[in-house]
Protein backbone atom coordinates (compact mmCIF):
# COMPACT_ATOMS: atom_id res chain seq x y z
CA UNK A 1 0.00 0.00 0.00
CA UNK A 2 2.79 2.09 0.62
CA UNK A 3 4.86 1.52 -2.24
CA UNK A 4 1.34 2.64 -4.39
CA UNK A 5 1.06 5.40 -2.53
CA UNK A 6 4.93 6.55 -3.38
CA UNK A 7 4.21 5.88 -7.00
CA UNK A 8 0.97 7.73 -7.35
CA UNK A 9 2.63 10.80 -5.22
CA UNK A 10 5.24 10.60 -8.02
CA UNK A 11 3.48 10.84 -10.84
CA UNK A 12 1.19 13.87 -9.07
CA UNK A 13 3.91 15.49 -8.61
CA UNK A 14 5.50 15.00 -12.17
CA UNK A 15 2.19 16.28 -13.96
CA UNK A 16 2.32 19.18 -11.46
CA UNK A 17 6.15 19.91 -13.24
CA UNK A 18 4.38 19.57 -16.56
CA UNK A 19 1.65 21.63 -15.99
CA UNK A 20 4.30 24.50 -14.31
CA UNK A 21 5.74 24.39 -17.51
CA UNK A 22 2.70 24.85 -19.59
CA UNK A 23 1.93 27.77 -21.71
CA UNK A 24 -0.94 29.29 -22.00
CA UNK A 25 -0.32 31.00 -25.72
CA UNK A 26 1.53 29.02 -28.30
CA UNK A 27 4.12 26.23 -28.04
CA UNK A 28 5.30 24.71 -25.16
CA UNK A 29 9.09 25.04 -26.58
CA UNK A 30 9.30 28.85 -26.08
CA UNK A 31 10.89 30.13 -23.55
CA UNK A 32 9.25 33.41 -23.51
CA UNK A 33 6.86 35.26 -25.54
CA UNK A 34 8.55 37.72 -28.07
CA UNK A 35 9.38 41.50 -27.31
CA UNK A 36 7.36 44.00 -29.09
CA UNK A 37 8.68 47.68 -29.27
CA UNK A 38 7.52 50.64 -31.49
CA UNK A 39 10.94 52.89 -31.48
CA UNK A 40 13.63 50.31 -31.79
CA UNK A 41 15.04 47.21 -31.15
CA UNK A 42 17.93 44.72 -30.22
CA UNK A 43 18.80 41.61 -29.80
CA UNK A 44 22.00 39.79 -29.28
CA UNK A 45 23.64 37.16 -27.25
CA UNK A 46 24.27 38.87 -24.33
CA UNK A 47 22.40 40.94 -21.63
CA UNK A 48 24.34 43.99 -21.20
CA UNK A 49 25.43 44.17 -25.07
CA UNK A 50 21.52 44.79 -26.24
CA UNK A 51 20.99 47.57 -23.36
CA UNK A 52 24.21 49.15 -24.63
CA UNK A 53 23.05 49.31 -28.40
CA UNK A 54 19.18 50.70 -26.50
CA UNK A 55 20.95 53.17 -25.40
CA UNK A 56 22.95 54.20 -28.46
CA UNK A 57 19.23 53.90 -30.13
CA UNK A 58 17.40 56.18 -27.72
CA UNK A 59 20.60 58.48 -28.03
CA UNK A 60 19.28 59.14 -31.90
CA UNK A 61 22.25 56.51 -32.90
CA UNK A 62 21.29 54.58 -36.16
CA UNK A 63 21.19 50.46 -36.03
CA UNK A 64 23.96 50.60 -37.76
CA UNK A 65 25.52 52.71 -34.46
CA UNK A 66 24.29 50.95 -32.29
CA UNK A 67 25.39 47.15 -33.72
CA UNK A 68 28.50 48.68 -33.51
CA UNK A 69 28.15 49.26 -29.73
CA UNK A 70 27.09 45.96 -29.07
CA UNK A 71 29.65 44.20 -31.13
CA UNK A 72 32.20 45.95 -29.16
CA UNK A 73 30.79 45.38 -25.79
CA UNK A 74 30.65 41.61 -27.20
CA UNK A 75 34.53 41.51 -28.02
CA UNK A 76 34.83 42.21 -24.16
CA UNK A 77 32.33 40.38 -22.67
CA UNK A 78 32.12 37.52 -25.18
CA UNK A 79 35.78 36.78 -26.18
CA UNK A 80 34.69 33.06 -26.87
CA UNK A 81 32.61 34.10 -29.46
CA UNK A 82 34.28 37.20 -31.54
CA UNK A 83 36.73 39.97 -31.03
CA UNK A 84 38.19 42.46 -32.86
CA UNK A 85 40.82 39.95 -33.72
CA UNK A 86 38.40 38.35 -35.75
CA UNK A 87 36.19 38.87 -39.12
CA UNK A 88 32.71 40.49 -39.53
CA UNK A 89 29.52 40.24 -42.33
CA UNK A 90 26.71 42.30 -42.59
CA UNK A 91 23.14 42.69 -44.29
CA UNK A 92 21.66 46.43 -43.57
CA UNK A 93 18.11 47.32 -44.62
CA UNK A 94 18.60 51.27 -45.78
CA UNK A 95 14.82 52.33 -45.13
CA UNK A 96 16.37 55.60 -46.93
CA UNK A 97 16.91 53.39 -50.24
CA UNK A 98 14.80 50.87 -49.83
CA UNK A 99 17.02 48.42 -50.66
CA UNK A 100 19.44 45.58 -48.47
CA UNK A 101 23.42 46.15 -48.54
CA UNK A 102 25.66 43.51 -48.39
CA UNK A 103 29.18 43.72 -46.37
CA UNK A 104 32.00 40.92 -46.48
CA UNK A 105 35.00 42.07 -43.48
CA UNK A 106 36.64 39.22 -43.98
CA UNK A 107 40.44 39.03 -44.31
CA UNK A 108 42.81 37.57 -46.49
CA UNK A 109 45.88 35.29 -46.30
CA UNK A 110 49.42 36.64 -45.62
CA UNK A 111 50.87 37.47 -49.23
CA UNK A 112 54.39 35.55 -47.71
CA UNK A 113 53.35 32.27 -46.59
CA UNK A 114 52.33 29.82 -49.52
CA UNK A 115 50.97 26.38 -49.90
CA UNK A 116 54.06 25.16 -50.69
CA UNK A 117 55.17 25.86 -47.41
CA UNK A 118 52.69 24.00 -45.52
CA UNK A 119 53.52 21.08 -48.05
CA UNK A 120 57.16 21.41 -47.61
CA UNK A 121 56.89 21.35 -43.70
CA UNK A 122 54.69 18.15 -43.64
CA UNK A 123 51.64 19.52 -43.33
CA UNK A 124 48.21 17.39 -44.13
CA UNK A 125 45.90 20.35 -43.09
CA UNK A 126 46.30 24.25 -41.42
CA UNK A 127 46.19 23.70 -37.85
CA UNK A 128 43.31 24.92 -35.86
CA UNK A 129 45.96 26.94 -33.81
CA UNK A 130 49.17 29.36 -33.71
CA UNK A 131 50.69 31.64 -35.79
CA UNK A 132 49.67 30.03 -39.17
CA UNK A 133 46.05 30.28 -39.40
CA UNK A 134 46.28 33.49 -38.54
CA UNK A 135 44.35 35.83 -41.49
CA UNK A 136 44.23 39.63 -41.58
CA UNK A 137 41.45 40.50 -38.56
CA UNK A 138 38.73 42.18 -40.72
CA UNK A 139 35.71 43.48 -37.65
CA UNK A 140 37.55 46.76 -37.20
CA UNK A 141 37.14 47.71 -40.97
CA UNK A 142 33.86 46.47 -41.12
CA UNK A 143 32.60 48.61 -38.61
CA UNK A 144 34.18 51.91 -40.18
CA UNK A 145 32.21 50.90 -43.52
CA UNK A 146 29.19 50.19 -41.41
CA UNK A 147 30.27 53.52 -39.94
CA UNK A 148 30.92 55.70 -43.32
CA UNK A 149 27.72 54.47 -44.71
CA UNK A 150 25.28 54.24 -42.30
CA UNK A 151 26.15 55.74 -39.08
CA UNK A 152 25.07 59.15 -36.97
CA UNK A 153 26.87 58.96 -34.34
CA UNK A 154 30.74 59.61 -33.63
CA UNK A 155 32.79 56.46 -32.96
CA UNK A 156 33.55 58.12 -29.55
CA UNK A 157 30.30 58.05 -28.28
CA UNK A 158 29.39 54.22 -30.28
CA UNK A 159 32.64 52.77 -28.17
CA UNK A 160 32.30 54.63 -24.69
CA UNK A 161 30.09 52.19 -23.47
CA UNK A 162 32.93 49.31 -24.21
CA UNK A 163 36.09 51.47 -22.93
CA UNK A 164 33.68 51.64 -20.00
CA UNK A 165 32.47 48.10 -19.14
CA UNK A 166 36.29 47.52 -20.12
CA UNK A 167 38.09 49.61 -17.50
CA UNK A 168 35.63 49.22 -14.71
CA UNK A 169 34.31 45.38 -15.00
CA UNK A 170 31.47 43.04 -15.81
CA UNK A 171 30.12 40.63 -14.37
CA UNK A 172 30.97 37.04 -16.49
CA UNK A 173 27.87 35.36 -17.22
CA UNK A 174 27.08 31.46 -17.09
CA UNK A 175 28.16 30.04 -20.59
CA UNK A 176 30.99 32.67 -21.29
CA UNK A 177 32.83 31.33 -17.91
CA UNK A 178 31.98 27.97 -18.78
CA UNK A 179 33.54 28.29 -22.43
CA UNK A 180 36.38 30.58 -20.81
CA UNK A 181 37.69 27.49 -18.73
CA UNK A 182 37.46 25.20 -21.81
CA UNK A 183 39.89 27.55 -23.63
CA UNK A 184 42.39 27.91 -20.91
CA UNK A 185 43.35 23.76 -22.16
CA UNK A 186 43.50 24.32 -25.60
CA UNK A 187 45.17 27.81 -26.00
CA UNK A 188 46.20 29.25 -22.45
CA UNK A 189 49.82 28.46 -23.07
CA UNK A 190 50.75 30.80 -25.82
CA UNK A 191 52.46 34.17 -25.13
CA UNK A 192 50.34 36.88 -23.37
CA UNK A 193 46.99 34.53 -23.61
CA UNK A 194 47.08 34.96 -19.77
CA UNK A 195 48.32 37.86 -19.06
CA UNK A 196 45.40 39.45 -20.57
CA UNK A 197 42.59 37.04 -19.49
CA UNK A 198 43.90 35.62 -16.40
CA UNK A 199 45.53 38.48 -14.47
CA UNK A 200 44.74 36.41 -11.21
CA UNK A 201 46.09 33.41 -12.55
CA UNK A 202 42.49 31.59 -13.29
CA UNK A 203 39.70 32.56 -15.78
CA UNK A 204 37.26 34.55 -14.10
CA UNK A 205 33.96 32.36 -12.50
CA UNK A 206 30.25 33.26 -13.36
CA UNK A 207 29.86 36.33 -11.41
CA UNK A 208 32.85 37.60 -11.04
CA UNK A 209 33.76 41.13 -12.21
CA UNK A 210 36.23 40.72 -15.14
CA UNK A 211 37.90 43.88 -16.80
CA UNK A 212 40.66 44.29 -19.85
CA UNK A 213 42.25 47.46 -19.77
CA UNK A 214 44.26 46.29 -22.70
CA UNK A 215 41.15 46.27 -24.83
CA UNK A 216 39.99 49.57 -23.43
CA UNK A 217 43.56 51.48 -24.40
CA UNK A 218 43.18 49.70 -27.90
CA UNK A 219 39.20 50.64 -27.98
CA UNK A 220 40.04 54.17 -27.45
CA UNK A 221 42.53 54.25 -29.95
CA UNK A 222 40.41 53.35 -32.33
CA UNK A 223 37.88 55.96 -31.30
CA UNK A 224 40.40 58.64 -31.41
CA UNK A 225 42.59 57.78 -34.03
CA UNK A 226 40.16 56.09 -36.73
CA UNK A 227 40.69 52.95 -38.31
CA UNK A 228 43.81 52.94 -39.54
CA UNK A 229 45.20 52.91 -36.63
CA UNK A 230 44.78 49.43 -36.63
CA UNK A 231 45.81 48.43 -39.93
CA UNK A 232 48.87 51.09 -40.31
CA UNK A 233 49.56 52.52 -36.77
CA UNK A 234 51.27 50.45 -33.98
CA UNK A 235 48.43 48.04 -33.36
CA UNK A 236 49.46 46.27 -36.64
CA UNK A 237 53.35 46.80 -35.95
CA UNK A 238 52.49 45.28 -32.14
CA UNK A 239 50.75 42.21 -34.29
CA UNK A 240 53.10 41.54 -37.11
CA UNK A 241 56.23 41.19 -34.51
CA UNK A 242 54.32 39.35 -32.20
CA UNK A 243 53.32 36.78 -34.93
CA UNK A 244 56.96 36.45 -36.13
CA UNK A 245 58.19 35.80 -32.95
CA UNK A 246 55.84 32.90 -32.99
CA UNK A 247 56.54 31.48 -36.27
CA UNK A 248 53.71 32.86 -38.17
CA UNK A 249 53.64 34.90 -41.70
CA UNK A 250 51.03 37.81 -41.09
CA UNK A 251 52.55 40.92 -41.53
CA UNK A 252 52.36 44.84 -41.17
CA UNK A 253 51.62 45.19 -44.94
CA UNK A 254 48.96 42.64 -44.88
CA UNK A 255 47.31 44.29 -41.88
CA UNK A 256 47.92 48.23 -44.49
CA UNK A 257 46.35 46.22 -47.75
CA UNK A 258 43.26 45.13 -46.14
CA UNK A 259 40.04 46.53 -47.33
CA UNK A 260 36.15 45.35 -46.94
CA UNK A 261 33.86 44.79 -49.37
CA UNK A 262 30.47 45.70 -50.51
CA UNK A 263 28.51 42.86 -51.97
CA UNK A 264 24.54 42.42 -53.60
CA UNK A 265 22.99 39.90 -51.01
CA UNK A 266 21.41 36.83 -53.08
CA UNK A 267 17.91 35.04 -52.97
CA UNK A 268 15.85 32.53 -53.55
CA UNK A 269 11.87 32.23 -52.98
CA UNK A 270 10.62 30.26 -50.68
CA UNK A 271 6.71 29.60 -50.84
CA UNK A 272 6.20 33.89 -51.23
CA UNK A 273 8.80 35.35 -48.87
CA UNK A 274 12.69 35.93 -50.99
CA UNK A 275 15.20 34.61 -48.17
CA UNK A 276 18.79 36.86 -48.23
CA UNK A 277 22.33 35.61 -47.88
CA UNK A 278 25.64 36.42 -48.78
CA UNK A 279 28.21 35.29 -51.45
CA UNK A 280 30.66 33.26 -51.16
CA UNK A 281 33.33 33.00 -49.45
CA UNK A 282 30.90 32.53 -46.86
CA UNK A 283 28.22 29.32 -47.14
CA UNK A 284 25.03 31.04 -46.65
CA UNK A 285 23.82 29.99 -49.88
CA UNK A 286 24.32 26.58 -48.52
CA UNK A 287 20.74 27.65 -46.77
CA UNK A 288 19.50 28.65 -50.01
CA UNK A 289 19.95 25.63 -51.69
CA UNK A 290 18.57 23.41 -48.67
CA UNK A 291 15.26 25.23 -49.43
CA UNK A 292 14.98 25.37 -52.83
CA UNK A 293 15.08 21.20 -52.57
CA UNK A 294 12.46 21.46 -49.76
CA UNK A 295 10.82 23.59 -51.97
CA UNK A 296 9.18 20.70 -53.83
CA UNK A 297 7.66 18.98 -50.95
CA UNK A 298 4.85 19.47 -48.75
CA UNK A 299 6.73 20.20 -45.57
CA UNK A 300 3.66 21.72 -43.91
CA UNK A 301 1.55 18.30 -43.85
CA UNK A 302 4.82 16.38 -42.36
CA UNK A 303 5.24 18.70 -39.22
CA UNK A 304 8.09 19.01 -37.09
CA UNK A 305 8.29 16.09 -35.15
CA UNK A 306 7.93 13.93 -38.56
CA UNK A 307 10.39 11.10 -39.68
CA UNK A 308 9.48 12.15 -42.98
CA UNK A 309 10.32 15.80 -42.60
CA UNK A 310 13.97 15.26 -40.62
CA UNK A 311 14.73 12.38 -43.40
CA UNK A 312 14.29 15.23 -46.04
CA UNK A 313 15.48 17.82 -44.71
CA UNK A 314 18.89 15.77 -43.63
CA UNK A 315 18.83 14.68 -47.27
CA UNK A 316 18.67 18.01 -48.73
CA UNK A 317 21.24 19.19 -46.03
CA UNK A 318 23.62 16.60 -47.44
CA UNK A 319 23.30 17.66 -51.32
CA UNK A 320 23.67 21.60 -50.21
CA UNK A 321 26.92 20.40 -48.39
CA UNK A 322 29.05 18.32 -51.25
CA UNK A 323 28.59 21.16 -53.06
CA UNK A 324 29.62 23.58 -50.05
CA UNK A 325 32.57 21.12 -50.23
CA UNK A 326 33.37 21.86 -53.87
CA UNK A 327 32.09 25.23 -54.93
CA UNK A 328 32.44 27.43 -51.98
CA UNK A 329 35.46 29.70 -52.31
CA UNK A 330 36.93 33.77 -52.83
CA UNK A 331 35.16 34.41 -55.44
CA UNK A 332 38.16 36.64 -56.34
CA UNK A 333 40.15 33.24 -56.86
CA UNK A 334 37.26 31.09 -57.99
CA UNK A 335 34.60 30.94 -60.82
CA UNK A 336 31.93 29.75 -58.38
CA UNK A 337 29.12 29.35 -60.32
CA UNK A 338 26.35 31.25 -57.88
CA UNK A 339 23.57 31.95 -59.98
CA UNK A 340 23.31 27.98 -61.28
CA UNK A 341 23.79 26.45 -57.45
CA UNK A 342 20.86 28.66 -55.97
CA UNK A 343 18.90 28.19 -59.08
CA UNK A 344 15.45 26.11 -58.83
CA UNK A 345 16.33 24.12 -61.86
CA UNK A 346 19.12 23.41 -60.29
CA UNK A 347 17.59 22.28 -57.10
CA UNK A 348 14.95 20.10 -59.23
CA UNK A 349 18.21 18.16 -60.45
CA UNK A 350 19.04 17.87 -57.30
CA UNK A 351 16.03 16.54 -55.06
CA UNK A 352 15.84 13.65 -57.73
CA UNK A 353 18.39 12.16 -56.14
CA UNK A 354 16.54 11.91 -52.54
CA UNK A 355 15.05 8.38 -52.32
CA UNK A 356 12.22 9.13 -49.94
CA UNK A 357 12.11 5.94 -47.83
CA UNK A 358 16.07 5.47 -47.35
CA UNK A 359 18.94 7.45 -45.65
CA UNK A 360 22.44 8.21 -48.59
CA UNK A 361 25.72 7.13 -47.48
CA UNK A 362 27.71 8.18 -50.45
CA UNK A 363 26.94 11.68 -52.83
CA UNK A 364 28.72 13.65 -55.01
CA UNK A 365 28.52 17.16 -55.50
CA UNK A 366 26.46 18.77 -58.32
CA UNK A 367 27.57 19.53 -62.19
CA UNK A 368 26.12 22.94 -62.12
CA UNK A 369 26.25 25.04 -65.84
CA UNK A 370 28.30 28.13 -66.26
CA UNK A 371 30.33 26.99 -57.94
CA UNK A 372 31.89 29.89 -32.60
CA UNK A 373 30.25 32.82 -33.17
CA UNK A 374 28.05 36.00 -32.16
CA UNK A 375 24.84 37.33 -34.08
CA UNK A 376 23.47 40.51 -33.19
CA UNK A 377 20.32 42.48 -35.18
CA UNK A 378 19.44 46.04 -34.12
CA UNK A 379 16.51 47.95 -35.85
CA UNK A 380 16.02 51.90 -35.21
CA UNK A 381 12.95 54.10 -35.37
CA UNK A 382 13.42 55.01 -39.19
CA UNK A 383 13.23 52.02 -40.22
CA UNK A 384 16.45 50.77 -40.73
CA UNK A 385 17.86 47.09 -39.94
CA UNK A 386 21.15 45.30 -39.15
CA UNK A 387 21.63 41.28 -39.13
CA UNK A 388 25.63 41.32 -38.03
CA UNK A 389 27.62 38.10 -37.16
CA UNK A 390 31.31 38.38 -35.86
CA UNK A 391 33.09 35.74 -35.37
CA UNK A 392 36.96 34.63 -34.20
CA UNK A 393 36.34 31.01 -35.01
CA UNK A 394 36.81 27.91 -33.06
CA UNK A 395 35.62 29.79 -29.69
CA UNK A 396 39.13 32.29 -28.58
CA UNK A 397 40.61 32.17 -32.00
CA UNK A 398 44.27 31.62 -32.89
CA UNK A 399 45.60 31.54 -29.35
CA UNK A 400 47.55 34.42 -30.52
CA UNK A 401 47.40 37.11 -28.25
CA UNK A 402 49.35 40.39 -29.19
CA UNK A 403 50.76 42.07 -25.94
CA UNK A 404 49.08 44.71 -24.21
CA UNK A 405 46.04 44.79 -27.12
CA UNK A 406 43.46 42.67 -25.10
CA UNK A 407 42.21 40.29 -27.76
CA UNK A 408 43.07 37.44 -29.68
CA UNK A 409 43.39 37.16 -33.09
CA UNK A 410 41.45 34.87 -35.43
CA UNK A 411 42.07 31.65 -37.18
CA UNK A 412 39.87 31.94 -40.15
CA UNK A 413 42.60 30.40 -42.14
CA UNK A 414 42.68 26.63 -41.11
CA UNK A 415 39.13 27.32 -43.54
CA UNK A 416 41.45 26.98 -46.39
CA UNK A 417 41.95 23.13 -47.89
CA UNK A 418 45.70 21.96 -49.08
CA UNK A 419 44.21 19.96 -51.76
CA UNK A 420 45.28 20.93 -55.43
CA UNK A 421 43.22 22.38 -57.83
CA UNK A 422 40.52 22.83 -55.61
CA UNK A 423 38.86 26.46 -55.28
CA UNK A 424 39.17 26.69 -52.07
CA UNK A 425 42.93 26.13 -51.90
CA UNK A 426 45.73 27.78 -50.26
CA UNK A 427 47.05 30.79 -51.34
CA UNK A 428 48.68 33.87 -50.39
CA UNK A 429 46.11 37.09 -50.47
CA UNK A 430 43.04 34.96 -50.18
CA UNK A 431 39.94 35.51 -47.84
CA UNK A 432 39.41 31.13 -46.62
CA UNK A 433 35.79 29.50 -46.55
CA UNK A 434 33.94 30.99 -44.37
CA UNK A 435 31.05 29.78 -41.99
CA UNK A 436 29.78 32.69 -40.57
CA UNK A 437 26.67 34.36 -42.28
CA UNK A 438 23.87 36.72 -41.57
CA UNK A 439 20.85 36.65 -42.96
CA UNK A 440 17.32 38.42 -44.18
CA UNK A 441 14.15 37.81 -44.89
CA UNK A 442 11.96 40.40 -47.00
CA UNK A 443 8.10 40.03 -48.24
CA UNK A 444 7.29 41.72 -51.44
CA UNK A 445 10.09 44.33 -51.29
CA UNK A 446 9.58 45.08 -47.90
CA UNK A 447 11.62 44.14 -45.08
CA UNK A 448 10.27 41.23 -42.65
CA UNK A 449 12.92 39.57 -40.76
CA UNK A 450 16.62 40.01 -39.53
CA UNK A 451 18.01 37.04 -38.04
CA UNK A 452 20.82 34.70 -37.72
CA UNK A 453 21.73 31.14 -36.07
CA UNK A 454 25.66 30.90 -34.23
CA UNK A 455 27.46 27.51 -34.65
CA UNK A 456 29.79 26.53 -37.36
CA UNK A 457 28.60 24.22 -40.26
CA UNK A 458 25.09 24.38 -37.70
CA UNK A 459 24.64 27.89 -39.52
CA UNK A 460 23.07 27.21 -42.71
CA UNK A 461 20.92 24.13 -40.94
CA UNK A 462 20.02 26.79 -38.35
CA UNK A 463 18.77 29.36 -41.01
CA UNK A 464 16.71 26.99 -43.05
CA UNK A 465 14.86 25.23 -40.16
CA UNK A 466 14.16 29.17 -39.14
CA UNK A 467 12.83 30.00 -42.26
CA UNK A 468 10.67 26.53 -42.40
CA UNK A 469 9.18 26.92 -38.28
CA UNK A 470 7.55 30.14 -39.58
CA UNK A 471 6.98 29.66 -43.05
CA UNK A 472 5.58 25.81 -43.18
CA UNK A 473 5.12 25.25 -39.21
CA UNK A 474 3.63 28.97 -38.34
CA UNK A 475 5.89 29.33 -35.41
CA UNK A 476 6.34 33.05 -34.48
CA UNK A 477 10.01 34.56 -34.32
CA UNK A 478 10.55 33.62 -30.43
CA UNK A 479 8.86 29.93 -31.34
CA UNK A 480 11.25 29.37 -34.32
CA UNK A 481 14.27 30.08 -32.76
CA UNK A 482 13.06 28.01 -29.46
CA UNK A 483 11.86 24.72 -31.69
CA UNK A 484 14.29 21.55 -31.31
CA UNK A 485 16.63 21.62 -34.16
CA UNK A 486 18.39 19.18 -36.64
CA UNK A 487 21.94 19.03 -36.85
CA UNK A 488 23.68 16.78 -39.71
CA UNK A 489 27.61 15.92 -39.62
CA UNK A 490 29.22 14.52 -42.48
CA UNK A 491 31.50 12.04 -42.30
CA UNK A 492 34.30 14.08 -43.50
CA UNK A 493 34.67 17.45 -41.96
CA UNK A 494 38.13 18.96 -43.87
CA UNK A 495 36.85 21.58 -46.47
CA UNK A 496 37.04 20.13 -49.89
CA UNK A 497 36.17 16.76 -49.56
CA UNK A 498 32.44 14.79 -49.41
CA UNK A 499 30.81 12.45 -46.96
CA UNK A 500 31.08 9.24 -47.91
CA UNK A 501 28.98 6.80 -44.53
CA UNK A 502 26.24 9.38 -44.47
CA UNK A 503 27.23 10.74 -41.45
CA UNK A 504 25.23 11.44 -38.41
CA UNK A 505 21.89 13.10 -37.39
CA UNK A 506 21.52 14.56 -33.82
CA UNK A 507 18.41 15.70 -33.00
CA UNK A 508 17.96 18.35 -29.80
CA UNK A 509 16.23 17.50 -26.86
CA UNK A 510 12.42 17.11 -27.48
CA UNK A 511 12.51 14.81 -30.55
CA UNK A 512 10.01 11.54 -29.71
CA UNK A 513 11.86 8.87 -28.95
CA UNK A 514 9.87 6.87 -31.56
CA UNK A 515 11.06 9.29 -34.76
CA UNK A 516 14.37 8.29 -33.80
CA UNK A 517 13.65 4.97 -34.18
CA UNK A 518 12.09 5.14 -37.30
CA UNK A 519 14.88 7.40 -38.72
CA UNK A 520 17.33 5.06 -37.52
CA UNK A 521 15.06 1.78 -39.56
CA UNK A 522 15.59 4.41 -42.38
CA UNK A 523 19.47 4.03 -42.36
CA UNK A 524 20.28 6.79 -40.20
CA UNK A 525 23.23 7.15 -37.91
CA UNK A 526 21.60 9.09 -34.88
CA UNK A 527 23.96 10.46 -31.92
CA UNK A 528 23.51 12.28 -29.04
CA UNK A 529 25.07 15.35 -28.24
CA UNK A 530 25.46 18.39 -26.08
CA UNK A 531 25.56 21.88 -27.39
CA UNK A 532 26.10 22.55 -31.46
CA UNK A 533 22.83 23.42 -32.08
CA UNK A 534 23.66 27.02 -32.31
CA UNK A 535 22.44 30.16 -31.06
CA UNK A 536 19.79 32.68 -32.50
CA UNK A 537 18.95 36.27 -32.24
CA UNK A 538 16.30 38.02 -34.60
CA UNK A 539 13.93 41.30 -34.95
CA UNK A 540 11.02 41.55 -37.32
CA UNK A 541 8.95 44.50 -38.80
CA UNK A 542 5.57 44.03 -38.55
CA UNK A 543 4.77 46.73 -41.02
CA UNK A 544 0.17 46.49 -40.18
CA UNK A 545 0.52 47.80 -36.86
CA UNK A 546 4.26 49.65 -37.43
CA UNK A 547 5.74 47.58 -34.70
CA UNK A 548 9.31 45.48 -33.88
CA UNK A 549 9.32 41.47 -32.47
CA UNK A 550 12.41 40.75 -30.96
CA UNK A 551 13.35 37.11 -30.28
CA UNK A 552 16.61 35.53 -28.61
CA UNK A 553 16.89 31.77 -26.81
CA UNK A 554 17.58 29.81 -23.92
CA UNK A 555 20.69 28.03 -25.26
CA UNK A 556 22.49 31.37 -25.10
CA UNK A 557 22.91 34.27 -22.47
CA UNK A 558 21.29 36.84 -25.13
CA UNK A 559 18.30 39.35 -24.73
CA UNK A 560 16.27 40.73 -26.77
CA UNK A 561 14.45 44.11 -25.47
CA UNK A 562 13.14 47.17 -27.65
CA UNK A 563 11.63 50.54 -26.49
Amino acid sequence: MKKLLLIWMLVCISQLAVFAQDRITGHNFATRSEVIAQNGMAATSHPLATQVALDILKDGGSATDAAIAANAVLGLMEPTGCGIGGDLFAIVWDAESQQLHGLNASGRSPESLTREYFLENDYEFIPSFGALPVSVPGAVDGWFELHDKFGVLDMESILDPAINYAREGFPVTELIAYYLDRSVSRIGHFPNFKETYMPTGEMPAKGEIFRNPYLANTYETLAEEGRDAFYKGDIARIIEAYIHENGGFLSYEDMAAHSSEWVDPVSTNYRGYDIWELPPNGQGIAALQILNILEGYDIASKGLYSKEYIHLFVEAKKLAYEDRATYYADMDFANVPLEQLISKEYADKRRQLIDPGRASTQLEPGQPEGPNTIYLTTADKNGNMVSLIQSNYRGMGSGMTPPELGFVLQNRGEGFTLEPNHLNTYEPGKRPFHTIIPAFITRDGEPWVSFGVMGGGMQPQGHAQIVINMIDFGMNLQEAGDAPRIYHRGSSQPTGQQMTDGGVVMLESGFPYETIRELVKMGHQMQWIVGPFGGYQAIMWDAENQVYYGASESRKDGQAAGY
